[in-house]
């Protein structure tokens, strides 16, 4: 008894309300006059004669039982009409969903040099933008509840997706850029404008962005540094990494670290080196960290319209009394006999 008290707490109703519908037939006689007849009967003797010959109790009987025929179908379809128009739903099973509010863009080189075979992954060498693959796909994985947009930078940047809640279209997103798509050059502070003029077209007072290059600022038309203090003053923190074989002697010379340093000081943010994948995913672990949120846990619930039931039995009564109405009409083989 209890599990079917149970289901019946998936039933209900969008707007109940409508009810009080039920109602409105009687309020409609009650304050509705019938029409008056001016015009009087036409006179049938034959038809007067006929009726004469029927016995009234007969008669009465058979106008009492067909009223109450159409009054019975009319309440009947009436009631139908008026469930339909309540909405009845049968609700699924509750669907949790997580929102932290936090919004995140994901800047990522894509010219020329990240095609070095330089970095592992699994047991087997591969280029650096295939690593970053790998990596980032599990960070966006853990990121749920955030909404993320991804930018890719070469010679010029592109918005590759703006901010969504949909993190598997920018996982596969990400998966399907290619180097050199953006051009072989490094637009660095293009790609941090480009960040700020999205988010404040997004009216978003407070965002991260990860910046993740293996090379210096060579092209494009912002200075990485001007691009950095307006980030700042937009409430955009930075992130940056510097990706690849980095070392003292050869880091500010293949990747200018000192620039990705104050870009991050700037704006809040912090600056990490990775020159293998093992270390770059670390880092993305940190960052993950760093931008965890409390999540504000909401439901859903997909529901199921029956509305369409109610309706349907309601158009299938109409065409039974419609039916009924217009069939011949069978003679009476009694004999006038009771």
């Amino acid at each position: 008894m209890s599990s079917i008290i149970a289901q019946l707490d998936n039933f209900s109703f969008v707007w109940p309300w409508l009810a009080v519908l039920v109602l409105l037939p009687w309020f409609v006689v009650r304050l509705l006059k019938p029409a008056t007849q001016p015009q009087k009967p036409l006179l049938a003797p034959h038809l007067v004669s006929r009726l004469n010959q029927i016995q009234p109790a007969k008669l009465d009987l058979s106008l009492s039982r067909g009223k109450a025929r159409f009054s019975m179908f009319w309440l009947a379809i009436w009631l139908l009409v008026v469930l339909a128009a309540m909405r009845p739903v049968w609700f699924l099973t509750p669907t949790p969903f997580e929102s932290s509010g936090r919004d995140m863009m994901l800047s990522v080189d894509l010219s020329g040099s990240m095609e070095k075979p330089d970095m592992i992954l699994q047991g087997r060498e591969v280029n650096r933008l295939v690593a970053l693959k790998s990596v980032v796909d599990h960070f966006i994985s853990q990121r749920q509840g955030d909404r993320m947009g991804l930018i890719v930078f070469g010679t010029q940047a592109f918005m590759v997706s703006p901010l969504t809640y949909d993190l598997n279209a920018i996982r596969r997103l990400l998966n399907e850029t290619e180097i050199g798509m953006a051009g072989n050059n490094t637009a660095l502070g293009d790609s941090i404008g480009l960040a700020i003029k999205h988010l404040t077209k997004a009216n978003n007072q407070k965002a991260v962005l990860v910046l993740l290059t293996d090379g210096s600022n060579n092209a494009g038309a912002v200075d990485p540094l001007d691009a950095a203090k307006k980030a700042a003053e937009a409430g955009l923190v930075v992130h940056t990494i510097a990706f690849g074989q980095v070392d003292q002697q050869s880091a500010n010379r293949d990747i200018d670290t000192d620039t990705l340093q104050t870009i991050a000081d700037l704006t809040g943010g912090e600056f990490f080196m990775a020159s293998q994948t093992d270390q770059l995913a670390r880092i993305y672990e940190r960052i993950n960290e760093i931008e965890s949120s409390q999540f504000t846990l909401n439901q859903y619930r997909v529901r199921t319209e029956l509305y369409v039931w109610p309706l349907g039995l309601a158009l299938l009564l109409s065409f039974y009394w419609a039916w009924q109405r217009t069939r011949p009409v069978q003679p009476d083989n009694s004999g006038g006999q009771p």
